[in-house]
């Protein structure tokens, strides 16, 4: 209140109170404990989605500026002559289905007795881009998932039925196919040459309202929403490394291009911050290079090749930088090295921090994701990591997936170890001393699978499969996808025990 009292003028005062208020009327914001924190919704622009999330932005006290108008001078018709053709307006049809229990007959014979199924018939709509001429189409995951059927509509209004390619939740992205030839695909820019401030086009079909374009600027890059981890669960990584732009993108967008001034594409539109549901200032796309990796794979390999560095990060904050004494805020901190991962095999530490990848410097958590998740296992990475006596030093590794192993897999041998719900690593000279075995392959970690349902627990070793020995995670992959009918396994556990297991595969 002393401020107010200072000012000279009454009216001034009184009419500065009202105006206030009515702001924070009109945002529908509150005072609590004396803050004025602004709470927003991010929203999966499609048309059946509800406020999904609430987000609360770290900068929360920046301004924002609004702009009047596009630069004079600035024509973005050809960019849109370019773009129009390549995206498609693509609905679905969702089916459900519920069991209603019957408690009464259950009583009488038993659990499911006398219980009916309901279907309930829903749908939806969003948006997706032609990227190649053989009717490749990109989208965002969650604009088919669960889909019976998918249609899509050219710009012409041709209607085509499409098929489900594979999906990747992790980074929202699933990869269409309709039957044809002759389609025009997008041209694919660079989204690592993208610059704040630099103009870009939103294309897509909000509101069903067909072929709509408008524009705005890039307002940041590498920015995580925290959207796909609470949507997916624990068992999914996800990758969030969003273009964040001021273009108007409201719900129906989802899956549509984010294209920069030559029609270039340079993200797919993914969600908006609102509090309504409706755009309110700030939308997000999946940079283009991360949605061409994982398009690549699906459609090469129907499942994402994904490269892990073993690590736990996280960004280096106030506090880290002093408990840790860090000379600056700059990099990713390494909280803790996994035993036997990428990092752990090139000779990294905790408290270790990454400056680089390559050339790149990466300064969030967010950036260090997108990097690494257009990279493959197998690939070498280049590491500038400041060690916690302050010396910089240039780590070489080789990306591992979540097996442990460097070679690509196909997608029967990647659902295959997911069945097995476990995850291995190779035995060290002096645990193959302390059983008395010349090899093995022990099981790391194990979760539902076929493994636990056969009782092996983590620390058990993998000794034989069919009698053959197993040195190696690529052997013991190798013996297990190579056969489609029973293995023997022969087995040791942590006790120094052999046992004998059949396993179905």
């Amino acid at each position: 209140m002393e401020y107010y009292l200072r000012l000279e003028s009454e009216l001034f005062k009184n009419c500065f109170i009202m105006n206030f208020l009515s702001y924070f009327k009109m945002l529908g914001l509150g005072i609590l404990g004396g803050t004025l924190p602004l709470a927003t919704y991010v929203i999966i622009e499609h048309s059946s989605t509800k406020l999904s999330e609430q987000v609360l932005d770290g900068n929360r006290f920046a301004q924002q500026v609004s702009m009047s108008g596009i630069p004079p001078g600035a024509d973005f018709t050809e960019a849109s002559a370019n773009t129009i053709n390549s995206v498609v307006h693509i609905t679905t049809k969702v089916v459900s289905t519920t069991f209603q229990r019957d408690p009464f007959q259950e009583l009488f014979y038993g659990p499911g007795a006398g219980g009916r199924e309901f279907k309930q018939y829903g749908a939806s709509s969003g948006s997706g881009v032609i990227v190649s001429s053989e009717g490749y189409i990109v989208t965002n995951n969650h604009v088919i998932e669960n889909a019976s059927e998918i249609e899509v509509i050219l710009n012409d209004n041709s209607k085509y039925t499409a098929k489900v390619i594979g999906t990747d939740p992790a980074t929202d992205i699933a990869v269409l196919k309709i039957e044809g030839s002759g389609f025009t695909p997008i041209p694919l820019g660079n989204s690592d040459d993208l610059k704040i401030g630099e103009w870009v086009l939103a294309v897509g079909n909000p509101f069903n309202l067909t072929s709509t374009v408008t524009a705005g600027i890039v307002s940041a890059k590498a920015r995580n929403i925290n959207l796909l981890s609470e949507r997916n669960g624990q068992d999914i990584v996800p990758i969030e490394s969003c273009i964040q732009t001021d273009a108007a993108v409201n719900p129906g967008n989802s899956g549509g291009a984010l294209v920069n001034t030559q029609g270039q594409l340079v993200g797919i539109n993914t969600a908006i911050a609102s509090q309504t549901g409706s755009y309110s200032g700030y939308s997000f796309a999946v940079p283009v290079n991360l949605v061409h990796k994982v398009m690549s794979d699906l459609i090469d390999y129907g499942i994402v090749q994904r490269g892990y560095l073993g690590v736990q990060i996280s960004d280096v904050s106030q506090e880290i930088k002093e408990k840790n004494k860090l000379p600056n805020l700059k990099g990713v901190f390494l909280s803790k090295v996994i035993e036997d991962g990428s990092a752990d095999k090139a000779g990294l530490k905790d408290g270790d921090v990454i400056l680089k990848i390559g050339s790149k410097e990466v300064n969030s958590v967010s950036a260090l994701q997108e990097e690494i998740g257009k990279r493959r296992p197998g690939d070498k990475v280049s590491l500038t990591v400041r060690q916690k006596d302050g010396d910089e030093v240039i780590r070489e590794l080789v990306l591992r997936n979540k097996e442990g192993e460097t070679a690509l897999m196909s997608k029967e041998e990647i659902n295959k170890s997911q069945a097995l719900g476990a995850i291995f690593t190779e035995m060290t000279e002096k645990e193959k001393k302390e059983l008395n075995i010349a090899y093995g392959v022990k099981i790391k970690s194990i979760g539902a699978g076929k493994l636990k349902a056969i009782g092996l627990m983590e620390g058990d070793v993998i000794l034989k499969v069919n009698n053959e020995p197993i040195e190696t995670i690529d052997e013991l992959s190798g013996k297990l996808s190579g056969v489609n009918r029973g293995v023997l396994l022969e087995i040791m556990t942590e006790s120094g025990k052999r046992e004998y297991k059949g396993l179905g595969l």
